[in-house]
């Protein structure tokens, strides 16, 4: 067991005092940001990107594109074992969510209409992400 998964809460109450409400709402309850609020939208640093919820290294920039029109940050492809995928049914559509494999948490939907050489679109809440920069991103 990594020291991130020794970490993690234990109930959802424990849960709500780590995480803040939007957060809570999106990474436990599989709640979805307003199109276009998330911090991560624009951004095109070199970094990797996290969980919010556990700190688990989900997705490296080079692999984030302009999803301008999606309303939440995309991405072609995640870090090998960093998510898992499950069959969403709600809202009378069928879609493919995606969690975190470490805390489970809710990130968002992959769609297979990206305009990469993989053919995927990760469509993320921002605020189920953390950013750290390469310089200070020791255990890459």
């Amino acid at each position: 067991m990594s020291e991130t998964e020794e970490s993690l809460p234990e109930s959802e109450d424990e849960w709500r005092e780590r995480l803040d409400d939007e957060e809570y709402r999106v990474l436990r309850e599989q709640g979805t940001e307003a199109k276009f609020s998330g911090a991560f939208i624009g951004k095109d640093d070199d970094g990797v990107y996290r969980c919010a919820g556990c700190g688990a290294a989900l997705f490296d920039s080079d692999t984030k594109f302009d999803g301008e029109g999606s309303g939440w940050p995309s991405f072609d492809d995640a870090i090998e074992g960093s998510i898992e995928r499950r069959e969403d049914t709600s809202h009378g559509m069928v879609r493919t969510e995606v969690v975190c494999a470490t805390c489970r948490g809710h990130l968002g939907h992959v769609f297979q209409d990206g305009p990469t050489e993989t053919g995927e679109r990760y469509c993320i809440n921002s605020c189920a992400l953390d950013f750290s920069d390469e310089e200070s991103d020791a255990d890459r």
